[in-house]
């Protein structure tokens, strides 16, 4: 099992592009003050899925999909929930989400008819240090993602528009504030077909408020049921105490290949060890008989 910890402890003016290969599999990996920080690494992770952004609907057999947020209607914003199938149902993209927590909320843009704060400032108000907008900025204007009542967000990935398992070949991710340093927790875990961990890793860190980090893993053939992200140590919460205060992040952009049906897809090496043990069983009982 491969472990890549990407640690970047740089001033807020530096962007950091790290470009990494790890038994075929490519990290790309950045973190800075702003967008144009990070901008480079997430067009060459587009690049590494290879294709073009496939959009909503549909089924495909390459290219990727990508969420940003910033499409979801007021009605299913904050300060109302995200229902946790969205961008498989209504927004049909091949991605479903799960959390320990209570569920999935979208930061509300600065014309909703509510008047709800922006930046996740109804789940983090302003002042003290560790308001969402003393945090928080986007990547793409202006809308943001967490899970409510968890930092644990599981992302799995269905043909789109189906209820069919699918496999992908790689996840990227936009957080905004990883900033504990080597404390710091943020990052994503990947799972194959058959619920084993393939790898995990941490996102780099900045030591700025408001900083952008991306992480995008691609593993050259959908191998990928599952992921995992963490954001920080713990869900936002006003009374956060002590180490839950310095290390709250949310997220922004996904980027992700085109999910393919499993059957379909190049099972791990796993799953292929496990069928040629079968065959060879099925063998020796043809002998036998």
């Amino acid at each position: 099992m491969r472990i890549f910890v990407s640690f970047l402890a740089f001033i807020s003016i530096t962007m950091v592009f790290v470009n990494s290969i790890s038994g075929g599999v490519v990290i790309r990996s950045s973190s800075g003050a702003n967008a144009a920080a990070i901008q480079a690494a997430v067009d060459q992770f587009r690049m590494d899925l290879g294709g073009s952004n496939n959009g909503v609907g549909s089924s495909f057999v390459s290219g990727r999909r990508e969420i940003n947020w910033d499409g979801v209607p007021d009605g299913f914003s904050a300060p109302n929930a995200l229902p946790a199938n969205f961008f498989n149902v209504n927004s049909p993209r091949g991605v479903l989400f799960s959390t320990p927590g209570s569920g999935f909320q979208v930061s509300a843009d600065s014309a909703n008819p509510t008047s709800t704060p922006i930046l996740f400032n109804n789940l983090l108000p302003p002042g003290g240090g560790n308001g969402g907008s003393e945090n928080f900025q986007v990547f793409t204007a202006e809308r943001l993602f967490t899970a409510i009542g968890s930092p644990i967000t599981d992302v799995s990935f269905l043909v789109a528009g189906s209820n069919t398992p699918a496999l992908t070949r790689g996840f990227g991710v936009v957080f905004t504030d990883v900033d504990d340093g080597t404390n710091s927790n943020t990052g994503v875990q990947f799972f194959d077909v058959n619920g084993a961990l393939l790898d995990s890793f941490l996102a780099p860190s900045n030591t700025s408020n408001q900083n952008l980090s991306f992480l995008g893993v691609d593993y050259g053939a959908n191998i990928v049921s599952r992921v995992r992200i963490t954001s920080g140590r713990c869900a936002l919460d006003p009374n956060n105490p002590g180490p839950c205060e310095v290390d709250v992040v949310v997220m922004d952009d996904f980027i992700y290949g085109e999910p393919v049906a499993a059957a379909a897809a190049v099972p791990a090496p796993a799953a292929l060890a496990l069928l040629g043990t079968a065959l060879l069983g099925l063998a020796g009982l043809r002998r036998r008989a």
